[in-house]
C-alpha cells in the first residue's frame, strides 16, 4: 500500500469509532481510484507488430485440441541474431510437426527472416539453406570457428544440427563433419556455446530431456503420471527415463570432441534437462553452467579451471525453492537485478509453483527471495521464456516471462487452470523488489496465448528492447517496446580477437556516476532461445557514460571512458571501438 493511500485511510479513521458516511465512502473510493497504480503511465508499453513486420509464418506443434504424447507439449524456441553482420537483428523461428505428419511439400519448416531495416523482415529460409522439417526444440548461436560470422546450433528430438554460417547469406549443415552426429538420437532441448577452458574457441553444452520413443510411449490416462486435475493428459515426464547432458570440446579445427564424462557432466543423472545457460556466477573469470530441469532439481556446474566441473546446485542454494522442493524448471533469466556486482537467476516453473528468483549473495551462493522480492504473485501459470531486461532504460533490470499450459484439454474443463495464459511483466523498484505492471504495459502482454520460447533484442535499433515470442500452433509475436520517457541508453557489441570472436563470456561493466551495472555476453537462455548478443545498458538521466570496462575471457581488460549516450558501439578486444552504423 502506498504511503499516500495509507495516510488517507488513517485520516478517515481519525481516531473515531464512528463509521464514515456515504459521502465519505464515495470520496474515499474516488481517492483510491486516483491512487490506483494501474492508471499511472509506465513511460513505455508494447505493441505487437509481427504481422505488419512480415512474421506471417505459423507454428505447428502437436495437436491443437489434445496432445497424446509429451513430445507435443513443450514447443520450441526463437533467436534474435545478426547473421549477415549488417548491424540489424535478424530472426530465426523454430517449428515442429504433428504426430500424423503432413502431406509431402506441406511440412512446416524453421524460418530465417532478414531484417529489411524498415521495420519489416523478408523470408530467406530457402536461399539460406535452412529448410528443415521435424521436431525442433532449442537454438543458440556462436562463432565456433572464429571466422567473424555467427553460426547456428539447433536441438531436435532426433538429431541436433550445427549450421556453419558461410558469410554470404547461406548456411551449411556441418553436423557430421564437426563430430556432432554420433551416438543414438536423443531429445535435445537447451544449448549454450561457451569457452569453458578459455582457449579462444567456443565449446558446446547441450541439455537433454528424456528418452522418448513412439513404440513405447503411453497413452493419456494409462498411469498416475498421465492425469492433471482429474483429466487424462499426455504422460510424463515423471515415469519416463531421463537423459544426461553433454559437453563438447572445440578442437580448433572445425570439429568437436565429446568430453562429457571426462569433464564430470555425466556424474549427474535422473534429471529432465530443459534450458541451459553459461555465465560466471562466482566472479572467478571462468564460465559456469546452470540448467533448469523439469520436475527435478536445477543443476549448477561450477567450473574447476582444469577442464572439469563440479555440480553444486544444492550447496549453492539454487537447486530447490526455499521449502526444499524440486520445482519444474523451464526457462532461465540471468542478470544483476540489484546492481551489486553478482549475477542473479530467475527461473520459470510449472502450474501450482511460482517462478523462482535466486539472489546471488556472492561467490555463487544463492538465496531464494521470490516472495520477498514480490514476484510470487502468480502460481497457476506454466512459465516458459523469461529474462531480466531494462525496458524503461532506467538502469535497473525488470523481469518478463511468458506462459501457457501443456494441456489443451484445459480449455473445455471447468477448473482454474487454463491452456491459454497471459504474460507477466514486473518493474524493478530499485530496492530489491518488483511491482507487477502487466496491465499497464499493453494488451499484448495480458492477452492469453500459448507462449513458449522468447528472445530479447532491439530489432529496430531505437535503443529500446523488444520481445520476440514463439506461440504454439499460432503465429509469432514481435512486441515492439514503445518508450515515452527521456532515459538514455548505450548498446555494446563485444568482438573478441584473442578470445572467441563472438565475445561470449565477456563481462561488461557500465559506470555512470555512482551507479554501476554489469552483464555478460551469453549464448542460449530464456526458454531454449537466443537473445541479442549485444549488451544493452539503460542509463536513466545520465548524459554520458563515465566508463565501460570489458573483462575478456582471455583475461585482458579494456577500459573506455567518457562515452556519448544513445548510441550503439562495437568494441574489439584490445581497446579499439567504433560507433555502429
Amino acid at each position: 500500500m502506498s504511503s499516500s493511500r495509507r495516510s488517507f485511510l488513517r485520516s478517515i479513521a481519525g481516531g473515531s469509532l464512528l463509521l464514515p458516511s456515504i459521502r465519505q465512502f464515495t470520496r474515499m473510493s474516488k481517492v483510491l481510484a486516483a491512487l490506483d497504480t494501474t492508471q499511472i503511465d509506465l513511460g513505455f508499453d508494447f505493441a505487437d507488430v509481427a504481422r505488419s513486420a512480415g512474421l506471417n509464418f505459423r507454428n505447428y506443434y502437436g495437436g491443437e485440441k489434445s496432445k497424446r504424447y509429451i513430445l507435443e507439449a513443450n514447443g520450441c524456441g526463437v533467436a534474435f541474431f545478426d547473421y549477415d553482420n549488417d548491424g540489424w537483428l535478424d530472426i530465426f523461428l523454430l517449428n515442429g510437426s504433428r504426430i500424423e505428419g503432413f502431406p509431402p511439400g506441406q511440412e512446416p519448416t524453421n524460418h530465417l527472416l532478414h531484417n529489411n531495416r524498415d521495420g519489416t523482415f523478408g523470408d530467406r529460409t530457402e536461399k539460406a539453406g535452412l529448410v528443415r522439417h521435424g521436431w525442433s526444440q532449442g537454438v543458440c548461436i556462436g562463432d565456433y570457428d572464429n571466422d567473424g560470422f555467427e553460426d547456428l546450433f539447433v536441438t531436435y528430438w532426433g538429431q541436433n544440427v550445427l549450421y556453419h554460417n558461410n558469410g554470404d547469406g547461406t548456411f551449411t549443415d556441418v553436423t557430421r563433419e564437426a563430430g556432432l552426429s554420433g551416438g543414438a538420437p536423443r531429445w535435445g532441448t537447451g544449448c549454450t556455446f561457451l569457452d569453458y577452458d578459455r582457449d579462444g574457441h567456443l565449446d558446446l553444452f547441450v541439455s537433454n530431456y528424456l528418452d522418448f520413443d513412439f513404440k513405447t510411449a503411453m497413452d493419456p490416462g494409462t498411469n498416475p503420471y498421465c492425469f492433471f486435475e482429474g483429466l487424462a493428459v499426455n504422460c510424463g515426464p515423471r515415469g519416463l527415463k531421463p537423459e544426461t547432458d553433454l559437453l563438447f570440446h572445440n578442437n580448433g579445427d572445425g570439429t568437436f570432441t565429446d568430453v562429457s564424462e571426462r569433464a564430470g557432466i555425466t556424474k549427474t543423472s535422473h534429471y529432465y534437462g530443459l534450458t541451459a545457460v553459461a555465465a560466471d556466477f562466482d566472479n572467478d573469470g571462468w564460465p559456469d553452467i546452470f540448467v533448469a530441469n523439469d520436475v527435478t532439481p536445477s543443476l549448477l556446474y561450477q567450473n574447476n579451471h582444469d577442464g572439469t566441473f563440479t555440480e553444486a546446485g544444492v550447496l549453492a542454494g539454487c537447486a530447490y525453492d526455499d521449502n526444499g522442493r524440486a520445482m519444474s524448471g523451464m526457462g532461465i533469466g540471468v542478470g544483476d537485478y540489484n546492481c551489486d556486482g553478482w549475477l542473479d537467476i530467475f527461473r520459470t516453473n510449472f502450474s501450482e509453483e511460482t517462478p523462482t528468483l535466486y539472489h546471488n549473495d556472492g561467490r555463487a551462493i544463492f538465496t531464494e527471495v521470490t516472495r520477498k522480492a514480490g514476484v510470487a504473485k502468480y502460481d497457476r501459470f506454466v512459465g516458459w521464456g523469461c529474462g531480466f531486461v531494462d525496458f524503461d532504460n532506467d538502469g535497473w533490470l525488470d523481469i518478463f516471462y511468458c506462459n501457457g499450459s501443456v494441456y489443451p484439454e484445459l480449455e473445455s474443463a471447468h477448473i482454474e487452470d487454463k491452456y491459454l495464459e497471459p504474460s507477466v511483466l514486473y518493474r524493478n523498484l530499485r530496492d530489491g523488489s518488483f511491482e507487477d505492471v502487466s496491465a499497464r504495459a499493453g494488451a499484448c502482454i495480458t492477452a492469453r496465448s500459448r507462449s513458449m520460447g522468447c528472445a530479447f533484442g532491439d530489432f529496430d535499433n531505437d535503443g529500446n528492447i523488444d520481445i520476440l515470442i514463439n506461440r504454439m500452433n499460432d503465429y509469432p509475436s514481435l512486441l515492439r517496446c514503445q518508450r515515452r520517457n527521456n532515459n538514455h541508453w548505450i548498446t555494446v557489441r563485444a568482438i573478441g580477437t584473442k578470445s572467441n570472436r563472438s565475445g561470449i563470456g565477456a563481462r561488461l561493466k557500465c559506470v555512470t556516476g555512482d551507479h554501476v551495472q554489469i552483464d555478460e555476453v551469453r549464448s542460449g537462455g530464456s526458454f531454449i532461445s537466443q537473445n541479442d548478443l549485444r549488451i544493452h545498458f539503460g542509463l536513466g538521466a545520465a548524459e554520458k557514460v563515465d566508463r565501460i570496462e570489458v573483462q575478456w575471457p582471455s583475461g585482458h581488460l579494456d577500459v573506455l571512458r567518457n562515452l556519448s549516450v544513445d548510441q550503439s558501439i562495437r568494441i574489439w578486444e584490445g581497446g579499439k571501438y567504433s560507433r555502429a552504423e
